[in-house]
């Protein structure tokens, strides 16, 4: 790790005055369920796509139960715009009954049983822990956040745990989601994995990976 500790507050103020309205997920949703499916449908899939057929879907199927006792046919019609869209609708279904046999139809605010639901890794469970119950239990670690670690704390490997897991030793708690959202915001508008736009970004003086010399 290059980046020193007492870096990442000024890193993090930088970047809330420049993207002070990312601070939470862009996917729509309006309780936890609806936001583990969004996030679920949002795999290898912008979240403007996502939002643009889950109101449709949450009006259909409006609660847990409304999915139970569906097959994952019935679900196509609503998702089909999206990457994946068959192993998605089973594996909603499939939460939809986990949740229901072993939650009480409630989903659940803990690392440890959010993992255990079909569908869910570390990454959406960080996003519903974050957005729909405001707890901080790691940091979502997603592909645009894996380019931008890379480059501006000279991270070497794709694997997002353990980007996740450096990135929490040196950034306090409470900004543990808002990270998240801050180096997705930088991701998509300056540091994509195509090309860096470093005269752009806020961070080019102190960013080891910059083309900017000052």
């Amino acid at each position: 790790m290059k980046t020193a500790k007492s870096e990442i507050r000024s890193i993090i103020a930088r970047l809330k005055k420049r993207y002070p309205d990312e601070l939470r997920t862009r996917l729509g949703f309006r309780n936890a369920w609806e936001l583990l499916v969004a996030t679920e449908l949002s795999a290898q899939s912008q979240d403007a796509q996502v939002n643009k057929v889950t109101p449709l879907l949450f009006r259909k199927y409006p609660k847990v139960s409304s999915y139970t006792r569906l097959k994952p046919q019935q679900l196509y019609r609503y998702v089909k715009t999206l990457g994946l869209y068959r192993n998605k609708s089973k594996n909603i279904i499939a939460a939809a009954n986990r949740i229901t046999s072993e939650f009480n139809g409630r989903v659940p605010d803990s690392m440890d049983k959010l993992i255990t639901i079909p569908g869910v890794g570390r990454k959406t469970a960080n996003v519903i822990l974050v957005n729909a119950f405001e707890k901080n239990e790691g940091i979502a670690v997603d592909t645009h956040c894996i380019t931008v670690s890379n480059r501006l704390f000279l991270f070497n490997t794709k694997n997002a745990e353990k980007i996740e897991r450096s990135l929490m030793e040196f950034t306090p708690r409470k900004e543990w989601g808002n990270l998240t959202h801050l180096l997705i915001a930088l991701g998509r508008d300056v540091c994509t994995a195509r090309r860096k736009y470093c005269e752009r970004c806020v961070l080019n003086d102190i960013c080891p990976s910059s083309t900017v010399r000052k």
